[in-house]
């Protein structure tokens, strides 16, 4: 998943597809949904753990599931941030002449760096604003329905060749905080503001609990997710497509399964797949996640411990 509106619109996602908000935007796209990705969905959710707290406490967590027929990848998850690993082409920024422009997100944005609000057309945001707070620095902020919805702070360090990101995405009942960098791929063209240029994403270095943990449990023909941000679902395994609650981007969701503790969700957003991702329970009891972004091509990996 996951995971939220970030630059990225959020995968997201929210890293867990932090909710696959960030996906849809600038960089974000790569944090959040790298976190919720291994939670499964920047966006996911569901919320029926079958495991209980005692089973746990005890270790025999495992035996009692499998005793009661319940599927391996039935509780809670967190994403392990160490395992995170995103193969993606470089974020491409310009910020010149009082216009910032970001041209690999998706979609593209192009809008005025005056710190004023403007409309623009995107699935996590109908306004953003972005603020020169001084030659090294820069805020974004989207906005959607009068609503901040998401925050990102650049800062460039003083040699010019890491980008800092520090995001805020309040999109959902529990705000979802990280900071993420990037590697300078690119340099920035004369006259331009220092986080102009190309930047290669590097996996996050750290993210609230809120982006890396999700609730999974199945039954005979649906899958449940959930996340502590306050996304949501309840899929069935034939392929429908289901909205998923919490999400104000209008994602849906579309399960099926692929064997035991093994399942592919499909996501789409505005009638387009966004993400494929298929989230398998191995042998070491870890649940592996492979997010594939449809829009931009990246892939992200990441692994979750059972919490």
């Amino acid at each position: 998943m996951l995971i939220s509106n970030g630059l990225a619109d959020p995968t997201g996602a929210r890293l867990g597809r932090v909710c696959r908000k960030l996906r849809g935007d600038l960089h974000m796209r790569h944090t959040m949904k790298a976190a919720l990705v291994a939670a499964s969905m920047l966006a996911l959710a569901g919320c029926r753990q079958t495991t209980t707290a005692s089973e746990n406490a005890s270790g025999n967590a495992s035996a009692a599931g499998t005793a009661q027929g319940a599927d391996p990848i039935d509780g809670t998850w967190k994403t392990d941030l160490a395992s995170i690993k995103i193969d993606s082409k470089p974020d491409q920024y310009l910020l010149k002449d009082g216009q910032f422009s970001c041209a690999t997100c998706t979609p593209p944005i192009a809008v005025a760096a005056d710190g004023a609000f403007h409309p623009v057309d995107r699935p996590y945001a109908d306004h953003m604003s972005v603020k020169i707070d001084d030659d090294h620095n820069v805020t974004r902020t989207n906005q959607k329905g009068g609503k901040t919805t998401f925050q990102q702070k650049f800062s460039v360090s003083a040699d010019g060749n890491t980008l800092t990101s520090t995001f805020n995405d309040t999109s959902g009942v529990k705000p979802v905080t990280g900071t993420f960098v990037e590697k300078r791929a690119a340099p920035a063209p004369a006259g331009a503001h220092a986080m102009s240029g190309s930047w290669q994403p590097q996996r996050p270095t750290n993210v609230s609990d809120e982006g890396l943990t999700v609730t999974i449990s199945a039954d005979n023909d649906m899958l449940h997710l959930s996340t502590p941000a306050g996304q949501s679902y309840d899929a069935k395994l034939d392929g429908t497509e289901t909205p998923i609650k919490g999400d104000i981007g209008g994602t849906t969701a579309s399960v099926k399964k692929l064997g035991p503790g093994s399942y592919q969700e499909t996501d789409k957003r505005r009638g387009k797949i966004t993400d494929v991702i298929r989230m398998t329970v191995g042998a070491d009891g870890k649940l592996s996640i492979k997010d594939e972004n449809k829009l931009d091509g990246s892939t992200t990996t990441s692994v979750a411990n059972k919490q």
